[in-house]
């Protein structure tokens, strides 16, 4: 059965549709993005809905637009830039905590109990879960949800499944944009939960606040704690399931933070703001977004700097959970203290633009015509080893400056 559709062509609740690609219908006209870069009649509708709707609106709201921003067809593609572009004033407001970890560390879990915790004390909680896509069939389970049956149904949460369609580093290619999408509905905690990562996919630390890195007990020796990769980046690390073996969780923590040591020296300190400096041209940092308030000075006019900490617990008993609360609340303030979380998200919205870019360039090389029309043969000799493949590559790119 085809999914129903709404106004402009998308799937009403963001679902991505299985099955056979079906023609898309004939697009309402109030569906075209005008040329003078303002919103469509149905486009505005949802950024009224995501921003000022009330709960049942801006829950389908939120649902139709990050389907749109996921959206490959190209006049999705232009509508969803020119509403991203009409949801940026209303973001920035949430702090953005990144969660990765093995598979089976408990992140589900985890999440669910942080949560429950965050709404009780009166925050609005988003998630972004991204489940893995089969490298066979390409379909994805989508199953972390059923894993927060509590926080799944509670009015002051969002969870959007995704999954990472081939995409590198533990998360979705849309990501970044979902995050904005749930700012600008007033979620004040945005979570990414990545698929299950080994040490290399790093992702989601280039887009959140804070990265938080799940680990077991007995998952490794010393060797393995100080291996450079997604633990050397992790400004916290939580051992979870510590109450299966509370001798191995200690001892892994142990192990973790001689590591942490390791990586990032002791006793490293960034100037208080307003601080005289002490030595000629060493930058200023900016003010923090949100003052500096409770942040920890240091004799000198310096303010200490954010040490990577570990921590243990338990997510299915929910032991620990304030614990990691407080330890994120103290990240924040020393960190908006030095004006570094301002500082990391203008780097990271630049390293956005640029991978953008280079997905857009791949794309627009793929349906150049002269590199269709050669790419098939040239794969071809490149297999039956006739043409060496980085000669190969090197005609294929030339082809771009031939109109």
């Amino acid at each position: 059965m085809t999914p129903s559709r709404s106004a402009c062509g998308a799937p009403p609740q963001g679902g991505a549709a299985s099955g056979p690609a079906e023609p898309d219908p004939p697009q309402p006209l109030d569906c075209a993005t005008p040329r003078d870069g303002s919103l469509p009649a149905a486009d505005a509708l949802l950024l009224a809905q995501v921003t000022t709707g009330d709960a049942a609106q801006q829950r389908r709201a939120i649902a139709k637009t990050i389907t749109l921003l996921e959206s490959t067809r190209a006049d999705h593609r232009l509508r969803a830039d020119a509403l991203l572009n009409a949801l940026l004033p209303h973001t920035g407001r949430s702090f953005r905590l990144g969660i990765s970890g093995v598979p089976g560390v408990g992140k589900s879990t985890f999440i669910e109990a942080l949560g429950l915790h965050l709404i009780a004390l009166g925050h609005r909680v988003a998630v972004l879960a991204v489940d893995p896509s089969s490298s066979v069939s390409g379909g994805s389970i989508l199953g972390d949800k059923t894993r927060m049956e509590q926080l799944s149904v509670n009015e002051s949460a969002y969870i959007r499944p995704s999954p990472s369609s081939g995409t590198l580093g533990g998360v979705a290619e849309r990501t970044r944009e979902a995050m904005l999408v749930c700012e600008a509905a007033g979620y004040d905690m945005v979570i990414v939960e990545t698929v299950g990562v080994g040490q290399s996919e790093t992702a989601v630390a280039g887009m959140t606040d804070m990265f938080v890195l799940m680990q077991l007990p007995n998952a490794g020796d010393d060797l393995q704690a100080i291996k450079k990769g997604v633990m050397e980046i992790a400004d916290l690390v939580v051992i979870n399931k510590a109450d299966l073996d509370e001798a191995a969780a200690t001892r892994a923590r142990a192990q973790i933070s001689s590591a942490q040591r390791l990586f990032h020296g002791h006793g490293m300190a960034h100037p208080a703001p307003g601080a005289p400096e002490e030595t000629p041209g060493r930058p200023k940092f900016p003010p923090p977004p949100w003052g500096a308030a409770g942040a920890q000075s240091r004799p000198g006019g310096t303010i200490e700097q954010w040490q990577p900490t570990v921590i243990q617990l338990s997510a299915l008993k929910a032991q620990g959970v304030d614990t990691f609360w407080q330890t994120v609340q103290r990240f924040r303030t020393l960190r908006a203290a030095a004006g570094q979380i301002a500082a990391r998200r203008q780097r990271q919205d630049e390293s956005w633009m640029w991978e953008r870019l280079d997905a857009g360039l791949k794309a627009r090389f793929r349906a150049h015509p002269g590199v269709r029309e050669q790419l098939a043969p040239l794969t071809a000799a490149v297999r039956a080893g006739q043409v060496a493949a980085s000669v190969a590559a090197r005609r294929l790119l030339d082809l771009l400056d031939t109109r």
